[in-house]
């Protein structure tokens, strides 16, 4: 995912594991949007990490995850993600939604 993205003219930041992790990266660097999965190592998950990066950071997630029923849509609306990438998908998939993730801030 890391050299895909950066293949394709993006930078990555970080890759990392746990919610504490992604908002401390997030704070330090300018990023313009994370790539979230709902399970992440640690107490908290993903969507809690979302919750606070757009909070705090004003930071839009897109979730590359296999959870994405309607009740963990419902709980991560509050973060205004910019899509659902629902594993497993394909690097193209993945790389199609990050275009169109960045569209979609270009236009805000």
């Amino acid at each position: 995912m890391e050299s895909l993205l950066q293949n394709a003219g993006f930078t990555v930041a970080a890759v990392v594991a746990s919610a504490e992790d992604a908002i401390k990266v997030a704070a330090e660097q300018k990023i313009d949007l994370a790539i979230m999965d709902i399970r992440l190592s640690g107490q908290r998950d993903g969507i809690d990490a979302a919750l606070e990066l757009y909070r705090t950071l004003q930071i839009r997630c897109l979730f590359a995850t296999a959870h994405s029923d309607p009740a963990i849509q419902k709980r991560a609306e509050a973060a205004r993600p910019l899509g659902w990438l629902q594993k497993p998908y394909s690097m193209a998939s993945l790389l199609q939604s990050v275009r169109n993730a960045i569209q979609v801030l270009d236009k805000n």
